[in-house]
């Protein structure tokens, strides 16, 4: 491992994917039901934050390894991610297959395949995105941190929507990246300070939670529609939108501290440990658990249909993480095996695990 765990680091993480999950789960049965449920309350409130914080997370980490020799730093922060992007979009590709032949044919099969190389494919952009981030921010050190951070800001602000998801998501999400990586000692001391004063903590963070839910919940006047670029009520509209996923990754950073090292969250601790597990192999489970309880008449609730399938997607990987664990066959699915690396490894990094 490039660093030691760090546990509000870890149980944040946690929070941010079950909220991932929740989202596609959500989502998808609410597309499949044709209605929303009452959990779309729940992922519109946590819109601006659910992935700035991710990316602000995984920008913390990034000065202590920014200045490894090139190879180094492209094995362990490109390949590492390419190869589990690589991996799983062939296996989510290969379950789609026969819908993409019914519909087009052999060709349009491959087509889809080829394209997942330029348009990172479904919910796999995250780990996509990251080698970019690592790549563009190694390149642009030299640069004065103000300047890429008024930009990157700038660039978080316009209205861009170009169909590309690499360019679209870069613009929208690198500003968080970034700060995380330029204000990691300062994260670090919030998160030092906000558990040494945990009244103080509780108290900002019921703070924040109304703020955010008001803002998010407001509704916005006719006259404000042409700017709410990200079509989100208040929450899409620029510099709210950048204000509100910095001051939720710091709400969901202090929310973590205080959550740290209680007996009954170690559970979320663990998936946070194991987040891109859960993040690669949510999407078989949660699907088949979304088709079957929007197909049949077990349940009527959409709501309640969304919280199952969010468990389906949660508890999914963590079940096949513990069979490949005891038996000791599909390693490759959670570990890069040494074949997959350009910078040789040693016998103790002979399989690196997808975090």
């Amino acid at each position: 491992m490039e660093t030691s765990r760090v546990g509000w680091v870890d149980t944040a993480k946690g929070i941010c994917i079950i909220f991932v999950v929740m989202f596609h789960a959500t989502l998808g049965v609410q597309i499949a039901m044709g209605e929303p449920g009452w959990m779309n309350h729940v992922i519109l409130f946590a819109w601006p934050f659910r992935m700035p914080d991710f990316f602000v997370i995984s920008g913390l980490f990034l000065g202590l390894v920014i200045d490894r020799p090139w190879l180094r730093y492209l094995d362990r922060k490109v390949v590492h991610f390419a190869y589990f992007y690589l991996l799983w979009a062939a296996i989510e590709l290969a379950l789609k297959t026969p819908d993409f032949v019914a519909e087009g044919g052999a060709a349009a099969a491959l087509r889809e395949y080829a394209l997942a190389l330029v348009q990172p494919y479904g919910s796999l952009w995250f780990i996509y995105m990251l080698p970019v981030f690592f790549v563009f921010t190694r390149l642009v050190k030299g640069l004065p941190v103000w300047f890429v951070l008024a930009w990157a800001a700038l660039l978080e602000m316009l209205p861009v929507h170009t169909g590309s998801v690499i360019f679209d998501e870069f613009c929208q999400r690198y500003v968080f990246f970034f700060g995380g990586y330029v204000f990691a000692t300062h994260i670090f001391a919030i998160a030092a300070w906000m558990g040494a004063h945990k009244a103080a903590a509780l108290a900002l963070v019921a703070a924040w939670l109304v703020v955010n839910g008001a803002i998010v919940f407001a509704p916005v006047p006719d006259a404000l529609q042409l700017v709410n670029f990200g079509n989100n009520g208040f929450a899409g509209m620029p510099v709210i939108s950048l204000v509100l996923g910095a001051v939720g990754a710091l709400g969901i950073v202090t929310v973590a501290t205080l959550l740290t090292d209680l007996p009954w969250t170690r559970w979320l601790t663990w998936l946070g440990a194991h987040s891109i597990v859960i993040y690669l192999g949510y999407y078989v489970p949660e699907t088949a658990a979304r088709i079957i309880l929007t197909r049949t008449a077990l349940i009527d609730d959409i709501g309640t249909m969304s919280v199952l399938a969010t468990i389906a997607g949660v508890l999914g990987p963590v079940v096949l993480y513990g069979l490949v664990q005891w038996s000791g066959r599909g390693r490759f699915l959670f570990e890069r095996p040494a074949w997959a690396f350009i910078d040789r490894p040693t016998p103790r990094q002979l399989a690196v695990p997808a975090e």
